[in-house]
């Protein structure tokens, strides 16, 4: 079967592959990403904590996060140092 578009005669498969060259084109090009500036990658943990700073919105949830982070970091250290 085919379509008549513009006056010519177009089948089903073209319109098919059309349809899916564009769809996924487009999700392609969508998600690719943006122009991305020279930005150094943080190699440490400290490093990387300075480059992500807590900005809690009063200090009490601030000191549940930093209490967080540490007993985590201790965690982590503890399971790391028996394995």
């Amino acid at each position: 079967m085919s379509y008549t578009i513009l006056g010519r005669s177009i089948k089903n498969e073209y319109l098919a592959l059309g349809t899916f060259g564009i769809t996924f084109g487009s999700a392609y090009l969508a998600t690719r990403g943006g122009s991305k500036t020279a930005q150094a990658k943080p190699v440490t943990v400290e490093q990387a904590k300075q480059t992500v700073p807590i900005n809690a919105g009063s200090s009490e949830e601030e000191q549940f996060i930093l209490n967080f982070i540490k007993e985590a970091e201790k965690e982590g250290a503890g399971s790391a140092s028996s394995h």
